[in-house]
């Protein structure tokens, strides 16, 4: 515990001491369940001893073991009289220790904490400030109406206390007394407006957060401090930076006109300074609009924090730039954005519903990124589930056929809930996008298929909907789910089906009066939103085709007049009525037909996040799509700009609070040179613009060490904050005597900075572009009035001009950062329109796989097709059915996915053999496309059949059954690797290219000795195409044979080459398929290996 208390001096600065009390406070529980670390503990029955003891050792020590108790989530409250009475101890490090117990129990202890009032009281006269600031928060813990007016007077006191540590204690406290007691308001207002004038960057973070919980509306206060906050914005403590941000973004909604007019303009001069010149105002006012220049200040200033570590910084500057920046300029925060979605889930969570919202209204800012969008196995449902709506959001005519072959691997995934939203997002694109419009649709037919409930209940519910957009041309589509209503359990499914059914009862007149039949004899046992569409499918044929569904219509109507739910009974009754005239139904039965039967309009699918936008971006309202306590509209663009006058400040002299940086652009000379000695000056002079841009770093390394020197958590650092300032005004009249001398030298030495910014503009060196960027956008705010202060002739004047704004333009295009990581590189999107629906896209969707750029090459003739045959079912074992298979070879005329395989089946018995044929999908999960059934195989006879069947790329056997009238035989087709292939015809350049793309991972090679006779071309190639379907590609070397093909499944580029090296041979072979690569280097050895036969 003595390292602890010694830390709280060193994190004075940050004002960690206070945000470590508060983190006690809210960790602690109020239970002592904590029986793990009970044995690694003392006794603690002797800390009160030891608290009333003499000794100031035996005190200090017993304190650091409260506060350890208290940090392990021990309940110390018990010790709170014996603590208290030390709360006037005159040892520093006790007194420290008293009052980080005091604020954890205060507040629950508030009778004896009322006895220590006047101790408390005096401690805020310490000269220690790290003393006064506890003293200032033990007081505002204790939550007392009865001691509110002696709160206010130490807040007020503490406002204006020279340590900038005590003044942000000072503006927490106000927060505190203003939920004791709101009636306080006006007099907090006053002291509010007091530290925000303050220009301590310490202060700065607090002040604001009390300003947005006292008076969020008074943005009357923020004019005259707008600039300074935006100035001190960089060098606030992080969470300082999230609430300054936020408050900004809603006062510049407030105070200028929108930058999203269509005739904005956006030029070199809204780039600059807030502080323009009369001219150049002059010269904008025949524009119609530009932008205000403290409007620039702010999206500048906020620029940087960009590359901030901090999450919730980063966050917060995005939002600003998407409520407040031109259109064009929202897209910097991309990279920002994405690359937070390396940190932990719960930022993920944050950030992808931000850019979910984000990407609706603008899909080009991630369309470039859309990879970091894809789904990896590790995250969470929530995280996929945002993931996959982003990415349906970023789907386009484009980019739409690589997003659907993504869909389809997670609609294979084990997560239902992802696999269900997947289909949803299907159906999005497929209304969305009508040119895959059918392509999706048939896709989703097959998923009817598909042995998971949930997989199958989401696509009946999304293809009812896509049906609906043109049903007339689905008929086929209706009619198979029909078919597979008897194997559908979900309730939503089976509702679903009996909706189109009944809609579209007219397109399948014969199917919809044989479903009503199946529900009839099943109506009691269905779930009730089954039972609802049971009667309204049993309405709407009575209406078309009463003569078959009358009498099943009213047995319908009988069994749900007497449900258990209400809905169902009185869904009853009223169809009844409607359906049947009677003497007792009125003239609404007339109008039966119109109203069951009326067209309804096809319903919209559209994001979740499509009505999220009313919401700040980075709020807790946001996140939650609704309202939360506390939330602050943000308001709406004014027509008019408000008088900007109201922002000027009037600076009489240079900055004296060392915790604010002097940014203060309408004097530069004096606060830039107010760290550099006689010597530093002449060096300036000399070097030119160089040393300037050094010494002006310097200068920030300056500001920012004395800000540390003015937060240390001692009286020693105290008093030297004293001491600094008194010396800054005795040496005020020698700092004036340097800015004379410096102010002659700023022209020529500005002029030197621009010739080098323009030298290195032309360069290709992408960090000395950073470079410049950096030092033409640090001294953009003295440039204005150096051009106009300058001493130069005429003819330095025409040249410094065009020189300074030629730079400018070319850093910005040329803009290198942090953020700029190798892998977020964005690919070039020039997709042509007219290869949206590409022939491999059906059967993308049908095979659930992966295709390449590949798929688009057109297999050529097969080189070498071999006559060997296999046996598929011995005449032993199939009792006189005897089966033999090959593979052809040729493209599969059932597929494009799919193996050719040619069947001979002989019958070696003596009696006919019927009805023979074979399952339609194996065992174990392959597509076979069946041959015809053949009735009737003659004794001695043989019949030839083909068929093709899908490996998935994969060596896997496909199991299925051969079957006849009386039997079934369990049969396997075990492919070879090389028959997954089909040839492809290639050029040599062609072959070249692709293989420069298919390295690394993609590459597998060995060598191998070949035997003379075995190194000839022909024998090469024989021995190639042999094992593998290959195409042979022409060469002009006589070394390098080289071959190409596809995968059957996928159509993955399989590229083959052996390389010849005197008596060894290199086989190199390159494709995405790894595992296919692995196997048929294998067999290519062995076979280049053996001598030639």
């Amino acid at each position: 515990m003595l390292g602890m208390s010694a830390n709280s001096v060193s994190y004075n600065d940050q004002g960690s001491v206070e945000s470590g009390v508060d983190a006690v406070q809210e960790s602690i529980p109020t239970t002592t369940n904590l029986g793990l670390f009970s044995a690694e503990f003392k006794k603690n029955d002797d800390l009160k001893e030891m608290l009333e003891s003499n000794k100031e050792s035996l005190k200090l020590d017993a304190m650091r073991r409260v506060v350890e108790l208290i940090a392990k989530g021990k309940n110390a409250s018990h010790l709170f009289p014996a603590v208290v009475k030390n709360v006037a101890s005159k040892n520093i490090e006790l007194k420290k220790l008293v009052y980080v117990y005091l604020v954890r129990y205060a507040e629950e202890q508030q009778d004896l904490a009322l006895l220590s009032i006047s101790t408390f009281q005096r401690a805020l006269k310490e000269p220690n400030q790290l003393i006064r600031a506890s003293a200032l928060r033990v007081l505002s813990s204790i939550r007392v109406p009865i001691i509110v007016p002696i709160m206010m007077l130490a807040i007020k006191e503490a406002a204006t206390d020279l340590s900038p540590y005590v003044r942000k204690t000072a503006a927490h406290a106000i927060q505190k007394l203003y939920s004791l007691d709101p009636d306080q308001k006006e007099l907090l207002i006053e002291v509010i407006e007091k530290l925000l004038k303050d220009k301590s960057t310490l202060v700065a973070g607090s002040v604001v957060m009390a300003f947005e919980e006292v008076c969020p509306d008074r943005i009357d206060l923020i004019h005259k401090n707008y600039r300074k906050l935006c100035n001190l914005l960089v060098d606030v403590e992080e969470w300082g930076q999230v609430v300054i941000i936020h408050m900004l973004t809603r006062y510049a909604r407030t105070q200028f006109v929108s930058p999203w007019r269509d005739d904005a303009v956006f030029d070199e001069n809204s780039e600059k300074a807030f502080y323009d010149s009369e001219e150049e105002k002059r010269k904008d006012q025949s524009k119609p609009y530009i932008m205000d220049p403290d409007h620039r200040l702010l999206l500048r200033n906020t620029k940087p924090l960009l590359q901030s570590r901090n999450t919730a910084v980063v966050m917060a500057v995005a939002q600003l730039y998407w409520h407040l920046a031109p259109k064009h300029e929202v897209s910097i925060v991309t990279k920002s954005l994405v690359r937070l979605l390396r940190s932990h889930r719960e930022v993920q969570y944050i950030v992808l519903q931000n850019i979910a919202t984000m990407s609706i209204q603008r899909k080009g800012m991630f369309e470039p990124f859309m990879k970091s969008f894809y789904v990896r196995s590790t995250d969470a449902t929530h995280i996929k589930t945002l993931k996959l709506e982003i990415l349906t959001n970023l789907a386009n005519e484009a980019n739409i056929s690589t997003i659907l072959r993504e869909f389809q691997t997670y609609v294979k995934s084990q997560d239902k809930a992802f696999a269900a939203a997947t289909i949803q997002a299907i159906g999005r694109c497929a209304t969305n996008i009508s040119e895959v419009t059918d392509s999706c649709l048939n896709g989703l037919v097959l998923l009817l298929s598909n042995r998971d409930e949930t997989v199958v209940a989401e696509s009946v519910v999304v293809i009812k909907k896509l049906l609906q957009t043109q049903p007339s041309q689905h008929s086929d589509i209706i009619k198979h789910m029909a078919k597979l209503f008897d194997n559908i359990t979900v309730p939503m499914a089976r509702a679903s089906i009996l909706w189109l059914m009944g809609e579209y009862c007219e397109h399948v007149p014969k199917i919809a009066p044989d479903v009503l039949r199946k529900m009839a004899k099943s109506f009691t046992s269905e779930e009730d939103i089954v039972k609802l569409q049971t009667v309204n499918l049993a309405a709407k044929l009575y209406l078309t085709n009463s003569k078959q569904t009358k009498l099943l219509t009213q047995y319908i109507l009988n069994l749900g007049k007497y449900d258990q739910n209400y809905d169902i009974r009185d869904r009853t009754r009223f169809i009844r009525q409607l359906i049947v005239p009677n003497e007792k139904s009125g003239a609404l039965s007339k109008y039966a037909r119109r109203i069951l039967m009326a067209s309804k309009p096809a319903p919209v699918l559209q994001s979740a996040f499509k009505d999220r936008d009313r919401f700040q971006l980075g709020t807790l309202s946001h996140t939650l799509n609704a309202t939360a306590t506390g939330y602050l509209e943000l308001s709406d663009w004014p027509a008019v700009a408000p008088d900007q006058s109201v922002r000027n400040v009037e600076v009489v002299e240079p900055v004296k609070e060392t915790g604010a940086p002097a940014l203060s652009k309408s004097k530069p000379g004096k606060s830039e040179k107010k760290f550099y000695s006689d010597s530093e000056q002449e060096e300036e002079q000399e070097e030119g613009s160089s040393s300037e841009d050094s010494s002006s770093s310097s200068e920030e390394s300056g500001s920012e060490s004395e800000s540390e020197e003015d937060s240390e958590e001692s009286t020693k650092s105290s008093s030297q904050s004293e001491n600094s300032s008194s010396e800054s005004d005795s040496d005020k009249k020698k700092k004036t005597q340097r800015n004379k001398k410096l102010q002659q030298q700023k022209s020529a030495s500005k002029y030197r900075s621009a010739v080098k910014v323009e030298t290195k503009s032309g360069s290709e060196s992408g960090s000395e572009s950073s470079l410049s960027e950096n030092s033409s956008e640090s001294g953009s705010g003295s440039e204005p009035e150096s051009d106009s202060d300058s001493g130069t002739d005429q003819k330095t004047k025409a040249k410094h001009k065009p020189v300074k704004s030629k730079p400018v333009t070319k850093v910005d295009q040329k803009e290198v950062s942090l953020l700029d990581l190798d892998d977020f590189s964005p690919a070039p999107l020039t997709t042509p329109k007219r290869s949206i629906l590409s022939p491999s896209l059906l059967s993308d969707l049908q095979g659930l796989s992966i295709a390449t750029s590949a798929s688009a090459l057109q297999a050529s003739s097969p080189v070498f097709v071999p006559e060997t045959s296999h046996e598929l079912l011995h005449r032993m074992t199939g009792k006189g059915l005897s089966a033999q298979y090959r593979f052809t070879r040729q493209p599969c005329i059932y597929g494009n996915n799919m193996v050719s395989l040619q069947l001979t089946l002989s019958n070696s018995g003596d009696q006919a053999l019927e009805n023979i044929h074979i399952s339609e999908r194996s065992s174990t999960g392959q597509d076979i496309h069946r041959f015809n059934t053949i009735e009737r195989l003659e004794p001695q006879a043989s019949v030839t059949v083909s068929m093709g069947a899908d490996f998935n790329d994969s060596t896997q056997a496909a199991n299925f059954q051969l079957c006849t009238k009386e039997d079934e035989f369990s049969v396997s087709i075990q492919p070879a690797v090389g028959e997954l292939l089909l040839p492809v015809t290639m050029s040599e350049p062609d072959f070249t290219k692709e293989q420069s793309k298919l390295v690394g991972m993609n590459e597998s090679s060995a060598t191998i000795s070949m035997a003379p006779d075995n190194a000839s071309s022909q024998s090469i190639n024989r021995k190639v195409v042999s094992v593998a379907n290959l195409g042979v590609v022409t060469s002009d070397q006589d070394t390098i044979h080289r071959f190409a093909g596809k995968t059957v499944s996928s159509g993955s580029l399989v590229l083959v080459s052996v390389t010849l090296r005197d008596s060894d041979a290199l086989i190199t072979i390159n494709t995405e398929k790894t595992v296919i690569a692995s196997m048929l280097l294998r067999q290519l050895k062995t076979a280049l290996m053996n001598s030639a036969t």
